[in-house]
């Protein structure tokens, strides 16, 4: 679907037609590439049972990479710390980095389908900017995601979400994100 030359994911299409202008009005900027856009989507899982069992951290890049849509690179321990029973160049975790059209692709699949899978769900936290216009968010297991198979699971996994924007602020960020759907509830 995203090799198609001619296809545009929907919610970049929502952005230049709706998005950009709105911003646009709300924050009176001068000139075109003041307005915030998307830079970047990074999805993280860690697997602190990894020091058991390495087979858990091949399972993780797996669900990590069939939720992406892209090939997820395994995260390794930069040093030893005997305490936690980890050694340097262990495999720990693994991550992604979402651009251009797959970013945009995971953000409406998130916002549409995944976060109202969640159980008891009454929006995120609108405090989890980091002062420069980026947003992250944890989840507590990664089936609510309609790539996975609940069959095929055999450890329920959290995940990490970083959305990443050119915003300067936060508040620029949070009227952006805002502007895509993102469900706060502050």
């Amino acid at each position: 679907m995203l090799d198609n030359a001619t296809y545009t994911p929907r919610l970049k299409t929502v952005y230049r037609e709706t998005i950009r202008p709105a911003m646009k009005e709300e924050f009176n900027y001068k000139n075109d590439m003041m307005i915030p856009r998307l830079d970047k989507v990074v999805l993280n899982i860690g697997v602190g049972e990894a020091t058991k069992d390495t087979k858990k951290v091949k399972a993780a890049q797996e669900a990590l990479t069939l939720i992406a849509g892209q090939q997820a690179l395994i995260t390794k321990a930069k040093a030893s710390i005997a305490g936690f029973r980890v050694r340097e160049d262990m495999p720990l975790g693994t991550k992604v980095t979402l651009r251009s059209d797959r970013m945009y692709e995971f953000l409406d699949r998130l916002i549409t389908i995944a976060m109202p899978r969640i159980r008891d769900f009454r929006g995120i936290s609108g405090k989890s900017f980091d002062g420069r216009g980026n947003y992250a968010m944890g989840l507590k297991e990664h089936l609510i995601f309609p790539e996975i198979d609940f069959d095929k699971v055999v450890d329920v996994l959290g995940m990490d979400i970083v959305i990443c924007t050119t915003a300067s602020t936060d508040a620029e960020a949070k009227a952006l994100l805002k502007l895509f759907n993102m469900p706060f509830n502050s």
